[in-house]
């Protein structure tokens, strides 16, 4: 798997080279979109609406904003300009977010959406003002142009697959915890549906919660309710959708006196891989940001100069609103102690330094990360 990230990046790296080269490629038809003329004056002096769904998840601030702004300036020029806002986990906020958007004129839009379906209206109001749209990270419904993201139920698979091992004989002698994310969240049920289909008929799952906002105090909370339900002695493992959820259950298990027990999580924050290297976690999800927040810049450069995303996209999925959406999904990695060196730190999201700081550095020397 790491082979195949390794080729990805040099993909995706191509991806970018073959963007900058389109200046030639054809111009998108217009009728929903701004003429091809007044796109080709624009040219890299561009202002890319970014809007991105929460805070409380370390990965929105740390990496795919300053990420998408470093590709925008390499892709204008240094001309191109990012105009922020973060929703703070409010639909309602972000429908406000897209409207001040639209009224100042952005080129095109990159949305993260809070809830899917209720960025659908002001998608539309986007279109309407001739803004295109790509949805990133989330399958916002509505009229949206292009949409990248990692493979949603693969990522669910590799969490099932990766608890159902480290659980071996034990998952036919206990219970496990799903811990699934927010239900307003599209990508919350298909990492569900992965892991589901991994789980089913494998281990008994004793309680299953929709966690509200994906907050780690929810998770909390859910998680004290099952080991009442259950009893401490009956779980046998947690699968938990993400790294900040994994948090707030661990603090939970240890309060109930429960240790050494697999849990799952996603996103490979810094506080996950630090319970990962002291045994606390067992797996994250690594997906690989520059990745991903490349391409959903080189589709808003593209979008904003008219240009084709046939160079780009190559893949095609459906929202329930609209079909055959150009799209671009990139690969994931189970992240475990045994390859932190060849994901995160080979890649600079973290340095051995960050990780093994403090409390962690008897923990990382334990299992060679030096």
């Amino acid at each position: 798997m790491n082979t195949r990230m390794r080729r990805a990046a040099v993909a995706i790296a191509a991806g970018a080279m073959a963007v900058s080269l389109a200046a030639c490629g054809s111009a998108k038809e217009s009728g929903d979109k701004k003429d091809s003329g007044d796109s080709a004056a624009k040219g890299d002096n561009i202002k890319v609406g970014l809007l991105l769904p929460e805070n409380q998840t370390a990965r929105y601030e740390k990496f795919d904003k300053p990420l998408i702004e470093k590709k925008v300036k390499e892709l204008t020029n240094n001309k191109g300009e990012v105009v922020y806002a973060n929703a703070k986990q409010d639909a309602s906020l972000q429908n406000q977010q897209v409207d001040t958007m639209v009224t100042n004129k952005v080129d095109v839009l990159i949305v993260d959406a809070v809830d899917s379906k209720a960025i659908a209206g002001s998608v539309k109001k986007a279109k309407d003002a001739g803004i295109p749209v790509v949805a990133y990270d989330r399958l916002a419904e509505g009229p949206i142009d292009a949409y990248t993201s990692f493979d949603n139920v693969t990522v669910g698979k590799t969490q099932g697959e990766a608890l159902l091992e480290a659980l071996g004989d034990k998952a036919k002698d206990g219970q496990i915890v799903m811990m699934n994310g927010s239900a307003t969240d599209p990508n919350a049920a298909q990492f569900k549906e992965g892991a589901h289909s991994v789980l089913d008929g494998k281990v008994k799952i004793g309680r299953e919660y929709d966690t509200k906002e994906w907050k780690p105090e929810n998770a909390n909370a859910n998680m004290e309710g099952a080991i009442s339900a259950l009893g401490k002695k009956k779980i046998v493992g947690v699968y938990s959708a993400n790294d900040g959820m994994a948090g707030g259950i661990i603090t939970a298990l240890k309060a109930a006196g429960i240790d050494n027990i697999p849990v799952t999580g996603q996103d490979a924050e810094l506080a996950g891989v630090q319970r990962i290297v002291t045994g606390e976690q067992y797996m994250s999800v690594y997906k690989p940001y520059p990745q991903e927040a490349d391409v959903a810049a080189e589709m808003a450069v593209a979008l904003a100069q008219g240009k084709s995303l046939d160079s780009i996209a190559k893949d095609k999925v459906d929202s329930p609103t609209n079909k055959g959406i150009p799209a671009v999904l990139v690969p994931v990695v189970s992240l475990t102690q045994d390859n932190i060196k060849d994901t995160v730190i080979k890649d600079g999201i973290y340095t051995v330094q960050e990780i093994c700081a403090g409390k962690y550095k008897a923990a990382c020397d334990k299992i060679g990360l030096k």
